[in-house]
């Protein structure tokens, strides 16, 4: 089923175990899971240091799939508050460090040879309250931002899309 960075999804005879990750010191971390019949489902939505997210993509069943909010694709800016924030201590810091860590996912991913997609971040998609979320994703348990970010790019993929990344 898996060759090289490839994947084809043949049959579905499988569960699919697709990680979202939203990047930086409190890594958010999301399993979406598509079974081989029925919708998706949300399985964890965690908040985690970056080692244990690594331990729990490798240590558990190898994911079709990865997709990770890759902040150097940032392409939208609100000119007045960036310069608010960039007047707050450690900002400017803390920015360059999650870009650091989206260098490290994609290179684990790839060492890993796991599929993945480094996803800019989206207006309108991220930052949402846990009452939003909970709406949404029907999941009550607790989460931080973090996690919320990384189940919001997961959340609703289908096969097809799936298949649709793994092609590029």
């Amino acid at each position: 089923m898996r060759t090289g960075q490839n994947v084809r999804i043949v049959g579905l005879k499988l569960d699919l175990r697709i990680v979202g990750i939203d990047p930086g010191v409190k890594t958010g971390f999301a399993e979406w899971i598509i079974p081989s019949t029925g919708q998706g489902v949300l399985r964890h939505v965690d908040t985690l240091r970056i080692d244990q997210a690594m331990a729990r993509i490798i240590c558990s069943p190898v994911p079709a799939l990865v997709v990770f909010e890759d902040a150097r694709k940032r392409k939208f800016f609100n000119a007045e508050r960036d310069a608010r924030q960039r007047l707050k201590p450690g900002v400017r810091e803390g920015v360059g460090s999650v870009k650091r860590d989206c260098g490290i996912w994609e290179d684990f991913l790839r060492a890993q040879n796991i599929p993945f997609v480094a996803q800019p971040p989206k207006v309108g998609m991220t930052k949402r309250t846990h009452e939003q979320f909970e709406r949404m994703t029907g999941w009550s348990g607790r989460t931080s931002e973090h996690a919320r970010d990384a189940a919001m790019l997961v959340w609703g993929l289908t096969t097809s899309h799936i298949q649709r990344f793994v092609a590029r």
